[in-house]
């Protein structure tokens, strides 16, 4: 590695930061002053940004779903490459192949859930 990478390659990283930093605010601040160009009270705004605290207990059990397939297909993945001397491009195959089965699993469950009284 050049001196020249070693320094612009850090210097890159903080402007680009600063850059999305600054657009974030910009825009944050553009929706705010439109809200109140519209006339809606600060109390409105305040509502608005607030979170809900209503929080629905089968997002946790998606994430659930998620994480454990997708620790599992990793383990998997390792498994077959050490033991099996199977290429390491089948770990990232196998991640995205459970965390699609969790999804479909997930939604099975949801909808079982959504439609009961």
């Amino acid at each position: 590695m050049h001196s020249d990478e070693v320094i612009a390659i850090p210097i890159i990283m903080i402007l680009a930061s600063a850059i999305v930093f600054i657009v974030y605010l910009t825009t944050r601040h553009r929706e705010r002053m439109a809200m109140v160009a519209k006339g809606l009270g600060s109390e409105e705004i305040k509502a608005m940004y607030s979170r809900n605290g209503n929080r629905s207990p089968l997002n946790s059990l998606k994430w659930g779903i998620l994480f454990v397939l997708g620790g599992i297909a990793i383990m998997l993945g390792n498994f077959l490459h050490t033991t099996y001397f199977v290429d390491e491009g089948i770990i990232v195959g196998m991640v995205c192949l459970f965390v699609g089965i969790g999804l479909v699993w997930f939604y099975g469950i949801a909808a079982k859930k959504i439609s009961q009284p």
